[in-house]
């Protein structure tokens, strides 16, 4: 995947560019494989101007709401972001996401491509990165809804291109003290993790409803975390104690990436 780091002043989002595509055959089903879907995700990450941030604080308080009517979709989440697009408590007062699925790659391009939302984040954010995502392993569900597969599993070899992982899960009260305890350590190791190209903490509501997105260079060095100390840990942890009245564990080709995220630009 082509990215390069700039000035945050230099990468302002304009008018919609070429996607980059991540690779041939990442949407295609295996004659051999299980019956794929059509499904594809977009993962929008935004940080939202000073003079907009309001605004910005408003749609994720409306939600799904503000997502009504839009062709093709089948749920979306607007989700905040911890500080400076990271993974702790303390809430950023800019960064953001939205999470959503839509029924057609041909739903989703229409959406990045024409909707008055993208429109509006376009002209109102200092970064703005776009990920067009199918999924090609998924367990668990969010607000009872679960993805369809729609990808096949790549391969794990070196440069068998990028991958990109969600982790989400709503957070039983009783237990949010347990489970930020051994949140930290698991979080700090995927921000230095060998081969992670983004990652960012985001949520639905402070302490309790928790996600964090991560692309990868390949499936390799995804494995290499996830059954690393600190992460393994967390996960037994979560499991043995019961954390979670819902979790989604989901795994995605990149179709394509455009856009800024911290200072790196992804895409052309």
């Amino acid at each position: 995947m082509a990215f390069r780091t700039v000035h945050p002043a230099d990468a302002l989002p304009g008018a919609p560019a070429a996607l980059f595509v991540a690779g041939a055959g990442a949407t295609g089903a295996s004659s051999q494989g299980p019956q794929l879907g059509d499904e594809v995700i977009v993962m929008l990450l935004a940080d939202v101007a000073p003079a907009w941030r309001l605004w910005g604080w408003w749609r994720i308080m409306r939600g799904g709401q503000s997502f009504r009517g839009v062709p093709g979709l089948r749920f979306a989440k607007a989700l905040g972001s911890g500080f400076e697009g990271g993974f702790g408590v303390r809430p950023s007062r800019s960064r953001q996401g939205v999470f959503a699925v839509f029924e057609t790659e041909a739903a989703a391009d229409r959406f990045i491509q024409q909707s008055p939302t993208l429109a509006a984040f376009r002209a109102r954010t200092a970064e703005l990165c776009v990920a067009k995502l199918r999924a090609w392993s998924s367990r668990g569900a969010w607000s009872g809804q679960m993805l369809q597969p729609s990808a096949p599993v790549p391969v794990a070899a070196p440069g068998g291109g990028p991958v990109a992982a969600l982790t989400r899960a709503s957070i039983h009260p009783r237990r949010a003290l347990a489970f930020w305890r051994k949140a930290p350590p698991a979080q700090a190791a995927l921000a230095d993790a060998p081969g992670c190209m983004l990652a960012v903490g985001l949520g639905e509501a402070p302490l309790l409803r928790q996600a964090t997105f991560s692309v990868w260079e390949n499936l390799a060095a995804m494995d290499a975390y996830a059954r690393s100390g600190a992460h393994l840990d967390a996960i037994r942890a979560s499991y043995r104690e019961g954390y979670f009245s819902e979790s989604m564990f989901a795994r995605f080709v990149p179709v394509a990436v455009q856009g800024c995220w911290l200072g790196t630009v992804y895409g052309d």
